[in-house]
């Protein structure tokens, strides 16, 4: 019995440390913060992959969710909505504007602001959102100040609490274009970090205090364990998709395949192929904001090649329709909410594309125009036949595998078993000529 209480007591007393020590084990190890990484246009998949990621960081009581942006902007509408949920979010959420040479411009400057923490890798930039019309020029006076003053107060909403220079800075980032590198955001207080990197991030916000639903949260990143957490499979398709160059892309290989068809007939793969083709690609525009103009004028395009192959103007519909895509593509996707500019290489290289495909299919049908029908009695033309009854001049020619009546071309006697080549045709009736 002694020793049953003795090792009792060991047990109660090893329970009793475990207790104790393991407060501090935790502390020092620390929690976990969760990492995604959000490149590109701010789409709705762009919204779906971060609020799911809050749903997530939230559900493992992570430290903080961190967010590597780097995005040309986008759709005001989407961008309040990314912010809504960020801001109502149970768990920090720290904007990092990430890799360098990286950016957020446009309404990539709303969604950092947004972050409880916001931090910029060096070499990056923040900033320029100030509306442009839809070709990227200046907007009515009037239109512009209305949607101005909208987005300037939603800016200096997000930035009041980092202080006034920031707040100041932040509406002229919309009334004036203005733009920061890391170094100036920080010394503005727009920023709030600066971090080489994503070890260098976590060390320099251990200990920071944020306000979370009002409620003060103080980070323990220093010893956090990093989860990456990845985009599903779909979520991955339609970011690749929604790039507008690829979106672009899609429409422009599928009504080339579409055209194809036209040109020939009779396989429907190539037809097929270009309906999904375009189908996809109207998709990946529908979650862009799209200049509607330039939208026509790529639509117009394609009308002008299709048109130039039924009424073929030796090239002048295809010049125009390459025209209107090349203007077409320049301001596709330049809207008074978002500004990105295609490539111009992948708009010429398409557009040469396009070209080289209309010419071909214009030589097809000048060949076609040319050639001499290949069914029916007008396919008998030239054909070349042998005489069965001698033509004095009237006789009978051996053509086609039939017999045909026939008279001799200059109505000169030609002898049973000569060649003779079709030179007129008159109902059932042929005129030859013969074949030296």
């Amino acid at each position: 019995m002694p020793v049953v209480k003795k090792i009792r007591n060991v047990l109660i007393l090893g329970l009793i440390l475990l207790q104790l020590v393991a407060p501090v084990v935790m502390a020092q190890r620390g929690g976990e913060v969760l990492v995604i990484d959000v490149d590109g246009p701010v789409t709705p998949v762009m919204h779906s992959f971060i609020e799911r990621a809050i749903i997530e960081a939230d559900a493992r009581n992570a430290e903080a969710l961190i967010i590597r942006l780097n995005t040309p902007g986008g759709s005001v509408d989407l961008t309040r909505r990314i912010i809504q949920t960020m801001i109502s979010a149970d768990v920090p959420v720290v904007v990092y504007v990430w890799p360098p040479g990286g950016f957020a411009a446009s309404a990539g400057t709303f969604i950092t602001l947004a972050g409880h923490v916001a931090a910029m890798a060096p070499n990056t930039s923040i900033g320029a959102a100030s509306p442009i019309d839809g070709s990227g020029g200046e907007i009515d006076e009037t239109l512009r100040a209305k949607i101005e003053n909208i987005l300037a107060a939603d800016m200096r909403n997000l930035a009041d609490r980092r202080g006034e220079a920031a707040a100041k800075w932040a509406q002229d980032a919309v009334t004036d274009a203005k733009a920061a590198n890391a170094q100036e955001a920080l010394e503005l207080g727009v920023v709030d970090f600066v971090a080489n990197d994503l070890d260098d991030l976590l060390q320099q916000m251990d200990g920071f205090t944020v306000q979370v639903n009002g409620d003060p949260v103080t980070l323990s990143t220093a010893n956090a364990r990093v989860s990456f957490m990845e985009s599903t499979t779909l979520e991955q398709l339609l970011g690749i998709i929604s790039n507008p160059t690829i979106a672009l892309l899609l429409i422009s290989i599928g009504s080339l395949a579409i055209v194809y068809e036209i040109i020939n007939p009779g396989g429907y793969i190539s037809g097929i192929i270009g309906v999904i083709l375009l189908l996809v690609g109207f998709f990946a525009i529908g979650q862009l904001p799209v200049n509607y103009a330039g939208l026509a004028l790529v639509l117009l395009a394609f009308g002008l090649f299709i048109a130039e192959l039924f009424t073929p103007t030796f090239g002048a519909l295809t010049a125009t329709g390459v025209a209107a895509f090349i203007l077409g593509a320049l301001i596709l996707f330049n809207t008074s909410e978002f500004a990105y500019e295609i490539p111009v290489s992948s708009i010429i290289g398409i557009a040469l594309s396009l070209a080289v495909i209309m010419a071909f299919g214009l030589r097809k049908i000048t060949q076609a125009m040319h050639h001499q029908p290949v069914t029916g009695q007008e396919a008998l033309l030239g054909s070349i036949g042998t005489v069965k009854v001698s033509l004095n001049p009237d006789g009978t020619v051996f053509i086609w595998g039939e017999r045909w009546q026939a008279a001799s071309e200059d109505g000169q006697p030609i002898p049973e078993g000569a060649k003779v080549k079709v030179t007129k045709i008159n109902g059932f009736h042929l005129t030859v000529a013969k074949v030296e």
